[in-house]
């Protein structure tokens, strides 16, 4: 026997539960079944609670989810019902949810718990998208092989999908999300289909610029190179808002203010308005404040070298723009900034810190805080990824050694020495630098991504002597001690870094000629 525990008109107290439910429906977007109450209530101890309709979940999970326990006293109905109800609609995981009783023996009560699960995804499809477009989404949507789909799920997808190519400069994409049942696994799974249409990429139609007085529009708009305008200079470059690029663009806005000395400028507001013509106007509000000057510059913490010769190498002086990006260039960035005096000399841990010590009116004193530390001595240099040469080939070339005092300039050297080598790929020559400052050593690792280098020359041309033309080969990375050695052989012996080539020309009838050459490094 089974007996609806909500069938009849509901009191004032029930309306407003279910009022509260209908709230639930619409944040999950699943419509729930309408509840009318009886009028009759009564009280009655839980016998036993059973569950129907979950097959992938274990009854005690569920019972202990909804937050009714056996033995425990309820009215009926009454509220206890009504939330647990709502618990199961929270977690989206259900299309149905009932709670009857099935038996009712004087004051006991023996419910059931009634669900319909959610399909669970049997397969994706992904279109409108190209597969390397693709590569960088799947796996990110949150839509799973195997897992159930819920509203929630599906509003997520679109919403990272929009968000995704938001970034990329699709501003107008839509997504359109499709299940249908899978026709091998049953009603239980479906097949999802994502339909993805990008639409054209947002384009800027102007960049307006309010509240500068100090900076021109020109100047300004060369700062945001991204998300400037389209004017005559720069009519071929496409401009697109991409937001990540426009985020950018603003911090290179005050970093272009600081450079003329207004240290306080920032932006005061901005907005991004769509046009009827589908691209956007960007509005930018600024606050320039004053122009700094440098004042005084005092060095604290330098040992080694006097404050006369820092001053010279920082060369900024008194009276100078205040320029913040061009006082730490000169102090840590560049070719030959004061970090480099210190770290040439094995001062691997130094550091400066510039502190803004006094602000009069126009004018900062800053005073640059040294820490100079102890040299660091190299300790063990490491070689990765080497698969063409001998490693002793490698080492020879570089300029750092074991037991030697750290330096930089000495760094560059030994990669530029392994670029001009020709067998590994310049743009991936990067050095892992691990200082040790408890013993005061530093190891070095040089990574490195080989390449062939090996060149094959031919040329043929017709003449009234005959056929012209010259075929050569050179071999980069040869190695004559390794002739009598098979194993080493790739066509010819390599490993060396040798170099051998072999070459034949000829005019026709009348001149033919060979060379063989042969150089070591």
């Amino acid at each position: 026997m089974l007996l609806p525990l909500l069938s009849l008109p509901a009191t004032a107290q029930d309306t407003i539960a279910a009022e509260k439910t209908d709230s639930v429906v619409a944040e999950t977007k699943t419509p729930v079944p309408p509840i009318e109450y009886t009028s009759n209530r009564r009280i009655y101890q839980i016998a036993d609670i059973s569950v129907e309709g979950a097959d992938n979940y274990e009854d005690f999970v569920l019972i202990g989810f909804s937050g009714l326990q056996v033995g425990e006293k309820i009215e009926v109905p009454g509220d206890r019902i009504t939330q647990a109800i709502k618990r199961f609609w929270k977690q989206g995981l259900f299309s149905s949810v009932k709670i009857e009783a099935s038996k009712i023996e004087g004051d006991k009560i023996w419910l059931v718990i009634r669900l319909e699960q959610r399909p669970r995804i049997a397969d994706i499809n992904y279109m409108g998208l190209k597969k390397g477009e693709l590569d960088d989404l799947r796996g990110h949507t949150g839509l799973v092989k195997g897992n159930q789909i819920t509203p929630n799920s599906v509003d997520k997808a679109k919403h990272i999908i929009k968000s995704h190519l938001a970034e990329k400069g699709f501003h107008n994409a839509e997504v359109r999300i499709r299940q249908t049942p899978d026709p091998v696994k049953g009603k239980q799974f479906v097949v999802v289909d994502v339909d993805i249409i990008k639409g054209k990429k947002t384009k800027i139609d102007s960049l307006i610029i309010t509240g500068n007085k100090a900076l021109s529009h020109n100047k300004l708009n060369w700062a945001m190179k991204k998300t400037n305008d389209n004017h005559i200079m720069n009519f071929f470059r496409t401009k697109k808002f991409v937001q990540e690029e426009y985020e950018k663009d603003k911090v290179a806005l005050i970093e272009k203010y600081n450079e003329y000395g207004y240290r306080d400028a920032y932006i005061i507001a901005d907005s991004v308005v769509p046009t009827p013509e589908g691209r956007v106007k960007v509005y930018i509000n600024v606050y320039e404040g004053k122009k700094y000057y440098i004042r005084n510059i005092e060095w604290t913490g330098n040992t080694l070298y006097p404050h006369e010769y820092l001053d010279a190498v920082l060369g900024i002086k008194k009276g100078d723009t205040y320029n913040l990006k061009k006082l730490n260039e000169r102090l840590q960035n560049d070719d030959d900034a004061v970090a480099k005096l210190y770290t040439d000399q094995g001062y691997l841990f130094f550091n400066v810190d510039p502190v803004e010590r006094n602000i009069e009116g126009d004018s900062i004193d800053f005073e640059m805080r040294i820490y100079e530390g102890m040299p660091a001595t190299i300790n063990e240099i490491r070689i990765v990824g080497n698969e063409r040469v001998y490693e002793h080939v490698v080492r020879r070339e570089l300029d750092t050694k074991p037991g030697q005092l750290y330096s930089q300039s000495d760094i560059m050297r030994s990669l530029r020495e392994l670029a001009q080598m020709g067998h590994f790929d310049q743009e991936k020559l990067v050095p892992d630098i691990v200082p040790n400052p408890e013993n005061g050593t530093v190891d070095i690792t040089y990574n490195l991504v080989t390449k062939s280098s090996d060149q094959l020359e031919l040329s043929l041309g017709w003449g009234q002597t005959g056929i012209t033309g010259s075929v050569g080969v050179k071999f980069t990375n040869f190695a004559i001690q390794n002739l009598f050695k098979k194993e080493t052989y790739r066509i010819v012996p390599q490993g060396e870094g040798q170099t051998f080539g072999i070459n034949f020309r000829t005019n026709g009838r009348y001149y033919l000629s060979g060379s063989i050459s042969f150089m070591e490094p």
